[in-house]
């Protein structure tokens, strides 16, 4: 543990007392210049730290960071983020990250979390809209012995956690949008990308990149982004904390990861069906085989979409898909 966060352990220890500068120089081993510079670095960042030359340092509130520290003290899981917790305030995307500390050997439930990505991925080679402490963007590394037929589960998987989080903690009915988005009243909220490096006929490691949109005002997603995006801000009408959201989604991703490894999808898939925004619809697919139109009937017990059209019943492993109008709407 660095000094700023033991500076900064001191104060959450005592947050609403004060804790004179002598005492934390002494329990720290260090000059009081050098608490000193810790202090201007945490207030830098956001932390409210009153001083004072008799009485030392008060902390009466920290920022809504995804630091260790904040993230870690109310963090109810066993494995996801216990290990392996790697902040960045800014990063190019917590998926290239992720994947480089896979190869290296990180071990499962190795966290990866930014304030901002610069270049955040979505599917396809899209972009992933990342503002500054405005949403919630990490990766984790998942180690699931299972065959190479499973690995499209793990997106559906990750699809119902972020729904049941974000209904059981802001009291907003989620849907998920076959095979990885998760939207609420129709409008993207969140979005899943799971990558993984395989051997012959198993996994060797899947990175699970989420990017969930929590704070930001929907005028400030992109023009092409407004009409189809959301944040679950702007649907509570309120400022929301990410920490508490994001310990939530560790806890239900866990949750329901250790299901899956245990082979009980047939208990997620239940759930997932639920929450389809797709089944019954009217779909068009872009996949790698072209284009496929047809109603979306089921989702089976590999995950993949179930279409049936004049051709017959078809069985999709992924595609981008679209919703079409019914015709009355038309």
């Amino acid at each position: 543990m660095q000094l700023y966060d033991k500076v900064l352990q001191a104060l959450k220890e005592k947050k609403g007392e004060w804790v004179s500068g002598e005492s934390l120089s002494d329990a720290l081993a260090v000059s009081r210049t050098a608490i000193w510079k810790q202090i201007k670095t945490l207030q830098a960042e956001g932390y409210i730290i009153d001083s004072s030359p008799k009485k030392g340092y008060l902390l009466s509130a920290s920022p809504d960071l995804l630091l260790p520290l904040e993230v870690g003290p109310g963090l109810e899981t066993q494995v996801l983020g216990q290990t392996n917790y790697l902040y960045y305030p800014e990063v190019d995307s917590t998926n290239i990250r992720a994947r480089e500390l896979a190869a290296q050997g990180y071990p499962e439930g190795t966290v990866v979390v930014a304030e901002t990505q610069t270049n955040g991925r979505g599917r396809r080679g899209r972009n992933w809209y990342s503002p500054a402490q405005a949403g919630i963007y990490f990766s984790v590394i998942l180690r699931p012995l299972v065959p190479l037929r499973d690995i499209s589960k793990v997106s559906l998987v990750a699809g119902l956690a972020v729904a049941e989080n974000i209904e059981a903690q802001l009291d907003l009915r989620a849907s998920i949008k076959w095979p990885n988005d998760v939207l609420i009243n129709n409008k993207k909220v969140a979005g899943i990308l799971a990558e993984a490096v395989t051997d012959m006929d198993s996994v060797e490691y899947i990175v699970l990149g989420i990017g969930l949109n929590i704070n930001t005002p929907i005028q400030d997603f992109p023009d092409e982004f407004q009409a189809r995006a959301t944040s679950a801000g702007a649907e509570c009408g309120t400022s929301i904390s990410r920490v508490q959201v994001f310990q939530g989604m560790l806890k239900y991703l866990e949750y329901y990861y250790f299901l899956f490894k245990d082979n009980k999808f047939s208990q997620i898939l239940a759930k997932i069906k639920d929450r389809s925004i797709v089944l019954g619809q009217e779909v068009r697919l872009d996949t790698v085989n072209g284009y496929l139109m047809g109603q979306a009937i089921d989702i089976d017990d590999n995950g993949c979409l179930l279409v049936r059209n004049q051709e017959g019943i078809h069985t999709i492993m992924s595609g981008e898909i679209t919703i079409l109008p019914h015709l009355s709407d038309r």
